[in-house]
């Protein structure tokens, strides 16, 4: 089922439907100012057909009803009207006339018919509340209306012309769909790729066929791909390798202050340092795992959350305040979920003190978002320090940074916030930070809830 969803995706594509529609429109509006150009052109024709015709018809009966027998007449009659639908009557003055619609196909007939027929020759589209087509004739001093049906006047090459439209259309409609998607297929299949690698997975290769400049895109693309995982790799090996070999000297320098000959506030000093080198080699070694291999399940958020809250709140220096909505679940992992919020607050209590306060205050809150989106759950936290300066916010989630206005209060790897935001990535999650509008500095972290049974 989701391989089938996946094969539909491109339906969901604002560039596809964007370039359908202009195709779309682009050939329906050919088409009908065609179809507009043709009516226009051949109303000449056709009125000129329709003329000769009807002035055919009134001449030959004319000459018929004249030269026949008195006798034979009626039978006359009778047989152009079963066989050629023309009727005869006679011209009376109290014959209540509707003229037909002046349209501009009917004045463009009628003119050529009063050439054929005579300028005393009249028209009507209903006579005495008959419907029809009827032209007056006179043979010698007698007056006759000569009826035809009126799709003799309107042939209906209209409906033809609509249903032919209708035909056009749906293959016009049907070829811009097919053209949108060969067109957008593979700006498609690079967008999907760009957005895994963003995520820190790898795509696979896209595919190298089509048109030229779509392989040399493609073949870039994938060239791309593999220099940043061979880069990704050589990195996480270099980090790994590093941060390994540092551990055994720093064991033994541990040993050595311990047992060495020292005043205790030497050995405090000299224990502090080891300490931190140490935690900084160990944010190298968090920093330096591979984001493709984690195995989630699912994690009650709100009582992990409680449980780190619990631990931290121990520190006199921390000041927690919390709202954390219960029973909300997420595909996690344990530990690194952990490391995560720790960081998050060990980053509070390092950099965003309150001025003037004792103590750091952090606002904890965990609730549920509007069920609709894709990211249902959203995890604030929020000090109330001196915050960052802006043009320091871009470039915060960087490994290695820290902000100005902390870096000499401080000490620490500026590894922290690049750990959170590689662990979130991992998690399929969406990290924003900000300063807060009434002071401190604010981390929201969204994650999809899980579907827990």
């Amino acid at each position: 089922m989701r391989e089938y969803l996946n094969s539909l995706e491109w339906l969901r594509s604002g560039l596809f439907w964007r370039t359908f529609f202009m195709l779309a429109l682009l050939v329906t509006g050919s088409m009908f100012a065609w179809m507009a150009s043709f009516r226009v052109l051949e109303t000449t024709p056709r009125a000129q057909q329709l003329a000769a015709q009807i002035v055919s018809i009134v001449t030959i009966t004319r000459a018929a009803l004249t030269h026949s027998a008195p006798e034979k007449r009626h039978e006359l009659l009778l047989d152009l009207a079963n066989k050629e639908g023309v009727r005869i009557y006679l011209l009376e003055d109290s014959d209540q006339a509707e003229e037909p619609e002046a349209t501009a196909f009917f004045e463009e007939s009628k003119a050529l018919m009063l050439n054929g027929l005579g300028r005393e020759t009249r028209f009507a589209s209903k006579l005495n509340g008959i419907s029809g087509f009827w032209i007056s004739f006179d043979i010698e001093d007698d007056h006759y209306w000569l009826r035809l049906e009126q799709d003799r006047l309107d042939p209906p090459i209209g409906l033809q012309l609509f249903s032919w439209a209708m035909v056009t259309v749906f293959l016009t409609l049907l070829g811009a769909a097919v053209i949108s998607k060969l067109i957008n297929d593979p700006l498609s299949r690079l967008s999907n790729a760009a957005r895994a690698v963003a995520q820190g997975k790898q795509p696979p290769p896209l595919p190298q066929k089509g048109p030229k400049e779509i392989r040399e895109t493609n073949l870039s693309f994938n060239t791309m791909v593999e220099d940043l995982v061979r880069i990704e790799a050589d990195r996480t090996i270099i980090l790994a390798g590093i941060s390994h070999d540092l551990r055994t000297p720093l064991a033994r320098m541990q040993l050595e202050v311990e047992m060495a000959n020292l005043s205790h506030d030497a050995r405090s000093g000299m224990q502090s340092d080891l300490h931190q080198m140490d935690a900084i080699i160990g944010q190298f070694l968090d920093y330096a795992k591979p984001m493709d291999k984690l195995e989630l399940e699912p994690i009650n958020l709100s009582e992990m959350l409680q449980q780190v809250i619990d631990e931290s709140s121990r520190f006199q220096y921390l000041r927690l305040r919390t709202a954390i909505t219960p029973d909300l679940f997420i595909d996690g992992n344990l530990i690194e979920l952990r490391r995560l919020f720790n960081n998050l607050i060990e980053n509070a209590c390092r950099y965003g003190k309150t001025a003037g306060a004792p103590v750091t205050t952090l606002d904890v809150q965990c609730t549920r978002k509007n069920k609709e989106r894709k990211h249902g759950l959203l995890i604030s936290f929020r000090d109330h320090g001196a915050g960052v300066a802006e043009q320091d916010l871009a470039r915060l989630l960087r490994p290695f940074t820290r902000g100005d206005a902390s870096r000499s209060q401080a000490n620490g790897s500026g590894l922290g916030l690049a750990i959170v935001d590689r662990i979130i990535k991992r998690h399929r999650g969406k990290l924003r930070i900000y300063n807060h509008q009434d002071g401190g500095f604010v981390v929201v972290i969204a994650f999809q809830e899980a579907k827990v049974a």
